[in-house]
């Protein structure tokens, strides 16, 4: 597969890559990009079918995400690196590492999953098919955000809500790409190999996330006895907005510990 990734590449020292989640692209990292350039160099990238990237093709996998994420690194001339994931975007970092372990000196898996549990799936069903059957991205916007997003953020923060469905109904998003990546996401399950990661690890979830719920954080935590794990307790999907200070906190403490 041969693709077009867009990225930014900002910051000096150790490399960090920032891989987003399935409704987003590099933009979703912006305040996350910000703060760690400080003391890193911080590659952050749109996926294929995402932003500005080529796009998804029919029977794409994580697999495959995760080829491309690492010849992006190849071309960067960059020989290892701390991988943050979030959601989708965890799930290629765990190809990458069972791919290429020794480029990944440690793995942040945010919001992720080692296969998603039955509501899970059924979730991402209903968001695909949304796009399938041609309603917009508004309307998707609209009826996705709750998943995301906590009951008592949701209620707090209007303004907040109203700015993640802006970002999300960008008529220009591709929506064969979409489809084909919602595919991708439902088919991964890891659970056969993911034992056989080990570099240092680092698990952060919602625990109310009903999308990468707290069953398929357990399948991961499982098969990752060393692994250190953050949750957040009133925290949905979108918990690196919702608790934005202390995420940032985190991973920049593990990234601090795992140099």
């Amino acid at each position: 597969m041969s693709a077009n990734l867009h990225f930014v590449d900002v910051g000096s020292g150790q490399p960090v890559v920032l891989i987003h989640g399935l409704a987003g692209d590099h933009t979703a990292w912006t305040p996350y990009i910000e703060d760690l350039k400080r003391s890193y160099r911080v590659i952050a990238f749109d996926n294929l079918g995402a932003g500005r990237s080529s796009s998804a093709p029919k029977g794409v996998s994580m697999a495959d995400l995760a080829k491309e994420t690492l010849d992006l690194l190849d071309r960067l001339k960059i020989d290892d690196c701390h991988v943050v994931g979030r959601s989708m975007g965890g799930a290629i970092a765990q190809e990458m590492a069972r791919l290429q372990p020794g480029r990944i000196k440690s793995m942040v898996l945010v919001a992720s999953l080692a296969k998603l549990d039955p509501t899970g799936k059924r979730l991402i069903e209903n968001m695909r098919d949304l796009v399938v059957w041609g309603r917009s991205w508004a309307d998707w916007a609209r009826m996705s955000s709750p998943l995301f997003i906590s009951p008592k953020f949701f209620n707090e923060q209007p303004a907040q809500v109203a700015k993640v469905e802006k970002l999300l109904d960008d008529e220009s998003r591709d929506r064969d790409s979409y489809i084909n990546l919602a595919n991708a996401v439902l088919a991964f399950d890891s659970t056969d190999w993911l034992a056989n990661i080990r570099m240092p690890t680092l698990v952060m979830a919602g625990k109310i996330d009903p999308i990468c719920s707290m069953t398929s954080t357990k399948w991961m935590i499982e098969r990752l006895p060393h692994a250190e794990v953050e949750i957040f307790e009133e925290c949905s999907h979108f918990f690196l907005m919702e608790e934005m200070e202390k995420s940032s906190l985190i991973i920049k403490d593990w990234l601090g510990r795992n140099h």
